[in-house]
């Protein structure tokens, strides 16, 4: 079968596909197309001249290797797959369905003859344990849904028509998300489609491993937290309007849920940071969706609140350049987006609908972006509004903007 290629994360994993060194981790939300990703690496390393034999590719959700739960069986297994000489390269795929997975892939890694690859669920990956005992001998690369030029990049690699209308193209992006997989389906079975993610979710990475024993809670605060993406939060708020909507929660159970919520990659927090003392300030902050079909699958009210919706298009392609997001505080304005990459290189971001409402509109996005005394890009970016520059500050369109894969 032939694979989309994600040229944008293949660039990042292409300098480390020989390293024997170092477990390549590739995380990234249930459906993000991990697995599709680990195969186009596969076919990458054979393409360069690695004879097929040397390639041991094991899923362990399918067929024939899912009796495989224990670490000896997994250590024969690939003992049993990868009897040829020279150096091999080992993919598993879902290898969270292994207990002990760790001793056995760090043995073979200490052998220095194989490059290893592995994916899995979230929680149990993100969860430390695979950080405390494979401490620095692992590299993550996160896998995030489809940014906007990705997204038409498959629809023409799957045969679909493309809109000339960039802006009519990504408003279906907003309304429909990035899962690579829901490009096939279309109307009400592309969100059955989603909703059966966030489920698949639940049952595969939440419920028995978490040890959910208030299922119908739970289920309250995931509601709760994807409905109101991009609003400022803190656990005190959250508490109140669940108690208002006859859901009493104690406070470190909303805090549990919320970062089981986290290590699944559902929702991604992103924190306040004031750029005058340069550090982070405690308690509100905001969540982002990993990808916009979330919401949408699980409303009836399909209409778009283009405010949150652009700002979380603009956090999830901002962290899949690598950048890390918070929100900026410069006395009492507020920029949208910090982006930071490096601890050397930084962009300022505010987004919005339109700035060619009012003059008081134009003037609030401008404002805070203007009080931040730095040389470092600042940012403007609406859905489709006449080009203006500022004081240096670059006003962009967010459709051309990604649609070309630029970078801030």
């Amino acid at each position: 079968m032939k694979l989309y290629k994600r040229e944008n994360y293949l660039q990042k994993v292409r300098g480390f596909y020989h390293d024997t060194g170092l477990i390549k981790v590739i995380t990234g939300v249930r459906r993000c197309g991990k697995s599709c990703f680990m195969q186009t690496i596969a076919e990458e390393i054979q393409e360069s001249g690695v004879p097929a034999e040397n390639i041991i590719y094991i899923n362990l959700d399918k067929r024939g290797f899912r009796n495989i739960k224990s670490a000896d069986q997994l250590d024969a297994l690939i003992e049993q797959t990868c009897a040829v000489n020279g150096k091999k390269y080992l993919f598993i795929d879902e290898i969270q369905n292994v207990s002990g997975f760790e001793e056995v892939i760090n043995g073979f890694r200490e052998e220095e003859e194989y490059s290893i690859f592995i994916t899995g669920s979230n929680s149990y990956l993100l969860s430390g344990e695979l950080i405390t005992k494979l401490t620095g001998r692992y590299l993550e690369f996160e896998l995030y849904t489809l940014s906007f030029d990705e997204y038409l990049g498959m629809k023409q690699f799957i045969g679909k028509d493309i809109s000339s209308d960039l802006v009519s193209e990504f408003d279906a992006y907003l309304s429909e998300g990035g899962f690579p997989k829901a490009l096939l389906y279309e109307g009400a079975d592309k969100q059955t489609y989603i909703h059966g993610i966030i489920h698949e979710i639940f049952q595969k990475d939440i419920k028995n491993r978490m040890a959910i024993r208030k299922v119908s809670v739970f289920e309250t605060v995931q509601r709760y937290i994807i409905n109101n993406f991009g609003s400022t939060m803190s656990l005190s708020n959250i508490m109140v309007d669940l108690q208002k909507n006859g859901c009493p929660i104690q406070r470190e159970t909303l805090d549990r849920y919320i970062k089981i919520l986290v290590d699944a990659k559902i929702i991604y927090p992103c924190r306040r940071f004031d750029l005058k003392s340069r550090k982070s300030i405690a308690g509100e902050q905001k969540y982002y969706l990993a990808d916009l079909g979330f919401y949408f699958a699980m409303n009836t009210d399909k209409r778009i609140n283009y405010g949150p919706a652009l700002e979380n298009i603009v956090y999830i392609y901002a962290k899949s350049k690598g950048y890390s997001v918070s929100i900026g505080r410069i006395g009492k304005l507020e920029c949208d987006f910090i982006l930071e990459k490096d601890k050397t290189d930084y962009a300022y971001v505010q987004v919005a609908m339109t700035i060619m409402s009012s003059i008081e509109t134009e003037e609030r996005e401008y404002r805070a972006l203007e009080a931040i005394r730095d040389n470092y890009p600042k940012y403007v970016m609406t859905r489709n509004d006449l080009i203006q520059h500022r004081n240096g500050i670059k006003h962009v369109n967010i459709a051309s903007f990604m649609a070309s894969n630029t970078s801030f």
